[in-house]
């Protein structure tokens, strides 16, 4: 059995098991018991100038094939959200290009995709509430002529423009009511982007959580559910606990999500997280246990997947982009460690030495013996070989 190295932030090496993959086997029909989306990273050119600042340029054949991948689990792919670098290096013009490859490639597939809708396009920092309005109304149509679903992402561009919780309302009210069909809404915290901290209105989740809820009430029809990013569990609890039944819960709480989607109280929430992308054969086999009704194996597949989820999404949490490109990389989804404005330089060999050990311990290595070699010869490269 081959040893797998680890490194820790003093230089210290340390070995620890390789484990065989879990050999999950794909669904042979629809996942029944959740709605579950893997938000997706996008891969670059290995050659490409992918330096801070520079237009993405993306590996379009292995970005699309790890879309396929996700797909062939059973689970959704939400796309063109925080997860493919939006508002970190992916540009407007490689937003579009990835909405309208992403779309087609659903049709090609039969696989569900929503993705994100934004005011990202947009050059200058501040405008007005009107200009949001415009904005967010272009990016909806461009969406929808795509033929994907769509998210409603939070929008930097409103958080500067809002002063109060009434601007957020009429903004989202006048969005919504442009929508052809139902959207999902995104509620992303501080942690992902500080400039949210905000968001509808206030610092009190509670307080923006009772906005939140007037805003999906007002516009029912519209609202097909909303998906909240605040790595609080409690939050995210207390708004499902309130959301009319046309409007599903979708957890983005990559810290806590074993439980949220196991539910309680009669109540469960959907997925669309980030970390499915790093863990999308375990998220598959564990609703294909819930759908059988084996609570007990969806725990023990999904629970200890959430360890490593935690490393990844670990403070400063908006580079968790890293880790989930990083995990790509040893599963051989992609040929090299590279990620779009050179991200892929965020974390620490310490702190990817920690995913290497939570990926292999949950049975996130779908190639134990390929993710080995390349951490290995990683290490080397930095002159940790042995």
């Amino acid at each position: 059995m081959t040893d797998l190295r680890l490194v820790d932030a003093a230089g210290a090496i340390t070995n620890t098991e390789l484990k065989p993959a879990p050999g999950y086997t794909r669904p042979t029909g629809p996942l029944t018991s959740r709605v579950a989306y893997a938000a997706a990273h996008v891969i670059p050119r290995v050659t490409a100038d992918n330096t801070p600042g520079r237009p993405a340029d993306i590996d379009w054949d292995a970005t699309l094939a790890f879309r396929r991948h996700v797909w062939s689990w059973g689970l959704g792919v939400a796309d063109a959200m925080d997860t493919a670098q939006r508002n970190m290096g992916l540009d407007a013009a490689a937003t579009r290009e990835l909405i309208t490859r992403s779309a087609q490639a659903a049709r090609e597939e039969g696989g569900a995709l929503v993705v994100g809708v934004n005011t990202d396009h947009v050059d200058d920092e501040v405008i007005s509430l009107d200009a949001v309005i415009d904005a967010y109304k272009q990016q909806l149509h461009f969406t929808e002529d795509a033929g994907a679903g769509v998210v409603l992402m939070a929008s930097r561009h409103l958080a500067r423009a809002a002063q109060t919780a009434d601007d957020y309302r009429r903004v989202y009210r006048e969005v919504l009511a442009a929508a052809s069909t139902p959207v999902v809404l995104h509620w992303l915290g501080a942690a992902f982007d500080p400039s949210l901290a905000a968001y509808f209105g206030s610092t009190d989740s509670a307080v923006a959580s009772a906005t939140v809820l007037e805003i999906i009430d007002e516009s029912a029809e519209h609202v097909s559910g909303i998906k909240m990013s605040l790595l609080d569990a409690h939050a995210e609890i207390s708004v499902r606990a309130q959301l009319p039944a046309t409007a599903r819960m979708f957890t983005g709480d990559d810290f806590n999500y074993v439980g949220l989607i196991a539910g309680s109280g009669g109540t469960h929430s959907d997925a669309l997280l980030g970390a499915f992308a790093a863990v999308a054969p375990s998220a598959s086999a564990a609703i294909q246990a819930l759908d059988a009704g084996d609570t007990r194996e969806y725990e023990s597949i999904l629970g200890p997947t959430e360890d490593l989820s935690r490393q990844i999404f670990a403070a400063p949490t908006f580079y968790y982009k890293t880790g989930v490109a990083f995990v790509s990389w040893l599963n051989g989804h992609q040929d090299a460690f590279g990620m779009v404005g050179g991200l892929h330089s965020a974390r620490s060999l310490p702190h990817l030495s920690e995913i290497v050990r939570l990926a292999n311990r949950s049975g996130a290595l779908e190639r134990p013996e390929l993710a080995a070699e390349r951490w290995h010869a990683l290490l080397a490269v930095n002159g940790l070989g042995r």
